[in-house]
């Protein structure tokens, strides 16, 4: 039952320790992927200020200091050098803000591309409306001439009739009837209401033209993307222009301005990055821009926590017999074993070559399995551990190993000899 037990242990913590491996070795390519997309939003932000080749270097120099830093922070320990932490993190603060700040003009008109439309859309809805509006009163100006043109030859006539028109001869004065005066004046009568019936059509037409434009610019307010119903739309504002220009030029009245109608490819475009986007602050577009810098930060500072590789047979041997020539050992706040690489008082006045341990240490710290704590003090890393007790696990059945405690080598080697049946 036990040997049972102890199997499945061991098949446990196989799987445990393959599954920790491979996301220690998917936190590099994620690392990778993470630096590519922020490094893709900070150059689109720096291109729109500085050279294209200029921006791309500063990018790549960026985000090669953020996961650098990133590492070298977790490496490091406050107690053990404060210029350095500090050094470490302001040059890491000054990359993680240039990289936010200029990943954020992408975020932003990501995220405010739909509120940019209906921007764009009110102010084309507001200019058209605004002509249309100007030309429905240089319409009713027109009519309204006209209508008074239209009554005062009206009203000549009817005086020419009775004969009371100004300016006509004594004798022709009250003399009731269609005589020569009021064929005149009748004939310029027909000719004014001829003129308002013609107008009354043309504003008609107009009217027609006004009201499809008003339709078609309804239905571009459910469709913004669709360059097809944009060009009907031009199109029946270019025929309303063309009408009212006409209508103005035949009446001699000042045509009304049109604005200028772009494209649809300027309508839908994208915003142009600039200083103006932090005035309108959008937290959502700077929350995504310092999401993707934070998790490349998280994870490269994780990856310290990882050996940059295996360590060989020897190289085991050779740290597992430095670390032994140690006496100073303590378990810290981290719950890590921490060791003094000190010389002791002892050891100083005994004169004690300390060389080749002070390798050991040095190697190990170099490669990631020990962290420095303070001037005197190291740490072991999480994956020094399974290193040393594979070796004390080897070094067991030697004599002289140091290790001779009963119950803890005849619980060992039971160990060892069920992993070997």
């Amino acid at each position: 039952m036990n040997t049972s037990v102890w199997h499945i242990g061991q098949i446990l913590n196989s799987v445990q320790s393959t599954f920790v491996g491979l996301l220690r070795i998917w936190s590099i390519p994620l690392v990778l992927l993470l630096s590519l997309a922020s490094g893709y939003t900070t150059y689109y932000g720096l291109s729109y200020f500085i050279t294209d080749w200029i921006a791309l270097i500063i990018t790549v120099a960026v985000q090669s200091v953020i996961v650098i830093s990133s590492l070298e922070l977790a490496g490091c320990h406050w107690r053990a050098n404060l210029a350095r932490v500090l050094t470490v993190g302001a040059t890491l603060a000054v990359a993680l803000l240039v990289s936010v700040s200029f990943s954020y003009f992408k975020f932003y008109e990501l995220s405010q591309q739909d509120n940019t439309l209906l921007a764009r859309y009110r102010t084309l809805d507001r200019n058209l409306n605004d002509y249309l509006d100007q030309v429905n009163k240089l319409k009713s100006t027109l009519m309204a001439r006209q209508q008074k043109r239209a009554e005062a030859a009206a009203k000549e006539a009817t005086q020419a009739y009775l004969g009371t028109l100004q300016g006509i001869r004594d004798e022709n004065r009250k003399r009731v009837g269609k005589g020569p005066m009021w064929s005149h004046y009748n004939e310029l009568q027909l000719a004014e209401q001829n003129r308002l019936r013609q107008m009354e059509e043309s504003f008609g037409e107009l009217d027609q033209r006004i009201a499809a434009a008003r339709g078609t610019l309804q239905k571009f307010s459910s469709d913004l993307k669709n360059p097809a119903l944009y060009a009907d739309l031009m199109e029946q504002v270019r025929q309303v222009q063309g009408k009212a220009d006409n209508l103005a030029s035949v009446h001699a009245a000042s045509p009304v301005p049109a604005p200028l109608w772009g494209s649809h490819a300027e309508f839908v475009r994208g915003i142009t990055p600039s200083f103006a986007m932090w005035e309108d602050l959008s937290l959502f577009a700077l929350a995504c821009a310092a999401m993707v810098d934070f998790f490349t930060l998280v994870l490269s500072y994780r990856l310290e926590f990882s050996a940059p590789g295996p360590l060989t047979e020897e190289e085991k041997l050779l740290a597992f017999h430095g670390l032994r020539e140690f006496s100073q050992f303590a378990i810290n706040d981290n719950d890590e074993l921490e060791f003094v690489f000190e010389k002791t008082e002892l050891e100083r006045a005994k004169r004690y070559p300390d060389w080749n341990r002070m390798f050991t240490v040095a190697f190990l710290l170099n490669r990631g399995f020990l962290r420095k704590v303070s001037e005197r003090s190291v740490e072991f890393a999480p994956n020094l551990y399974p290193i040393v007790a594979e070796c004390m696990r080897k070094e067991l059945p030697q004599a002289g190993s140091g290790f001779h405690d009963g119950k803890v080598r005849q619980l060992i080697e039971k160990k060892a000899h069920e992993q070997r049946a």
